[in-house]
Protein backbone atom coordinates (compact mmCIF):
# COMPACT_ATOMS: atom_id res chain seq x y z
CA UNK A 1 0.00 0.00 0.00
CA UNK A 2 1.32 3.29 -0.88
CA UNK A 3 1.52 5.70 1.82
CA UNK A 4 -0.29 9.02 1.64
CA UNK A 5 1.52 12.16 0.65
CA UNK A 6 1.10 15.23 3.00
CA UNK A 7 1.33 18.91 2.63
CA UNK A 8 3.70 20.43 4.96
CA UNK A 9 2.58 24.20 4.86
CA UNK A 10 3.46 27.28 7.05
CA UNK A 11 0.95 29.32 8.07
CA UNK A 12 2.56 31.92 9.35
CA UNK A 13 4.08 32.75 5.63
CA UNK A 14 0.73 31.37 3.49
CA UNK A 15 3.56 29.36 1.94
CA UNK A 16 4.38 25.99 1.06
CA UNK A 17 7.35 23.87 1.98
CA UNK A 18 6.76 20.69 0.73
CA UNK A 19 3.30 18.86 -1.25
CA UNK A 20 4.84 15.69 -0.56
CA UNK A 21 6.10 14.39 3.00
CA UNK A 22 5.82 11.11 3.97
CA UNK A 23 5.21 10.29 7.37
CA UNK A 24 8.16 8.82 9.10
CA UNK A 25 6.16 7.13 12.32
CA UNK A 26 7.26 4.17 13.13
CA UNK A 27 11.13 3.12 14.22
CA UNK A 28 11.85 1.40 11.21
CA UNK A 29 11.16 4.45 8.82
CA UNK A 30 12.37 6.69 10.93
CA UNK A 31 15.90 4.84 10.91
CA UNK A 32 15.96 4.26 7.54
CA UNK A 33 14.69 7.86 6.54
CA UNK A 34 16.29 9.02 3.18
CA UNK A 35 18.69 6.54 3.30
CA UNK A 36 19.10 4.69 0.14
CA UNK A 37 17.95 7.00 -2.08
CA UNK A 38 19.87 8.69 -4.92
CA UNK A 39 18.23 12.30 -4.76
CA UNK A 40 15.58 13.82 -3.71
CA UNK A 41 12.99 15.47 -5.86
CA UNK A 42 11.43 19.36 -5.13
CA UNK A 43 8.13 18.16 -3.88
CA UNK A 44 9.11 15.25 -1.73
CA UNK A 45 10.61 15.04 1.75
CA UNK A 46 9.60 13.16 5.24
CA UNK A 47 8.40 14.09 8.42
CA UNK A 48 10.01 12.52 11.33
CA UNK A 49 8.27 11.65 14.37
CA UNK A 50 8.90 11.54 17.44
CA UNK A 51 12.71 12.90 16.69
CA UNK A 52 14.72 15.65 18.72
CA UNK A 53 17.60 15.73 15.90
CA UNK A 54 18.57 13.95 12.82
CA UNK A 55 21.94 12.53 10.59
CA UNK A 56 22.59 12.50 7.32
CA UNK A 57 24.92 9.09 7.30
CA UNK A 58 23.88 7.13 4.12
CA UNK A 59 22.94 10.08 2.52
CA UNK A 60 24.55 11.33 -0.79
CA UNK A 61 22.82 14.47 -1.14
CA UNK A 62 22.17 17.69 1.02
CA UNK A 63 19.08 18.75 2.77
CA UNK A 64 17.04 21.21 4.56
CA UNK A 65 15.95 20.73 7.93
CA UNK A 66 12.78 22.14 10.15
CA UNK A 67 12.80 21.43 13.45
CA UNK A 68 8.61 21.37 15.41
CA UNK A 69 7.73 21.77 18.81
CA UNK A 70 4.57 19.58 19.66
CA UNK A 71 2.52 22.88 18.80
CA UNK A 72 4.04 22.81 15.19
CA UNK A 73 5.91 25.50 15.79
CA UNK A 74 9.87 26.13 14.13
CA UNK A 75 11.97 25.51 16.66
CA UNK A 76 15.15 26.06 14.45
CA UNK A 77 15.95 25.58 10.77
CA UNK A 78 18.82 24.55 8.73
CA UNK A 79 19.26 25.13 5.09
CA UNK A 80 21.99 22.96 3.09
CA UNK A 81 22.88 20.17 6.10
CA UNK A 82 25.55 17.68 4.30
CA UNK A 83 25.55 13.88 3.50
CA UNK A 84 27.29 12.15 6.83
CA UNK A 85 26.62 15.01 9.20
CA UNK A 86 24.76 14.76 12.34
CA UNK A 87 22.48 17.65 13.53
CA UNK A 88 21.92 19.68 16.64
CA UNK A 89 19.78 17.63 19.30
CA UNK A 90 16.74 20.36 20.22
CA UNK A 91 14.99 18.72 23.76
CA UNK A 92 12.00 20.97 22.88
CA UNK A 93 11.74 19.12 19.45
CA UNK A 94 8.89 16.66 18.82
CA UNK A 95 9.40 16.46 15.05
CA UNK A 96 12.02 17.36 12.31
CA UNK A 97 10.68 17.59 8.56
CA UNK A 98 13.80 17.01 6.08
CA UNK A 99 13.48 18.71 2.68
CA UNK A 100 15.10 19.46 -0.08
CA UNK A 101 17.86 22.15 -0.77
CA UNK A 102 16.09 25.94 -0.88
CA UNK A 103 12.58 24.44 0.83
CA UNK A 104 13.07 26.34 3.50
CA UNK A 105 14.35 29.82 1.58
CA UNK A 106 11.85 29.17 -1.14
CA UNK A 107 8.71 29.29 1.65
CA UNK A 108 9.98 31.64 3.80
CA UNK A 109 10.17 29.54 6.56
CA UNK A 110 11.84 31.43 9.82
CA UNK A 111 12.00 30.14 13.91
CA UNK A 112 8.92 31.22 15.24
CA UNK A 113 6.16 30.11 12.19
CA UNK A 114 3.56 27.77 12.89
CA UNK A 115 3.45 25.08 10.23
CA UNK A 116 0.58 22.78 9.64
CA UNK A 117 1.81 19.03 7.99
CA UNK A 118 -1.75 16.95 7.37
CA UNK A 119 -3.20 15.82 3.89
CA UNK A 120 -4.63 17.90 0.66
CA UNK A 121 -8.49 17.37 2.10
CA UNK A 122 -7.28 18.49 5.66
CA UNK A 123 -5.39 21.59 4.96
CA UNK A 124 -8.96 22.68 2.35
CA UNK A 125 -11.05 21.74 5.35
CA UNK A 126 -8.49 24.17 7.39
CA UNK A 127 -9.19 27.03 5.02
CA UNK A 128 -13.03 26.89 4.37
CA UNK A 129 -13.09 26.59 8.67
CA UNK A 130 -10.52 29.56 8.58
CA UNK A 131 -11.29 32.03 5.38
CA UNK A 132 -9.25 34.69 6.61
CA UNK A 133 -5.77 32.26 6.57
CA UNK A 134 -6.08 31.15 3.02
CA UNK A 135 -3.96 32.67 0.16
CA UNK A 136 -6.69 33.77 -2.24
CA UNK A 137 -8.42 35.72 0.53
CA UNK A 138 -5.20 36.97 1.65
CA UNK A 139 -4.67 38.70 -2.02
CA UNK A 140 -8.21 39.48 -2.29
CA UNK A 141 -8.29 41.44 1.19
CA UNK A 142 -4.97 43.16 -0.23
Amino acid sequence: MAQQRLYAYNLTRQSFLSLGVRLAGTPWARLRGLTGRLKLRGDDGIWVVPSQGIHTFGLLFPIDVVYLDAQMRVIEVIEHVGPFRIGPFRRRCASVLELPTRSIFGSGTQAGDVLKVCSPEDLYAYWRAEPSSHPTQMRQAI
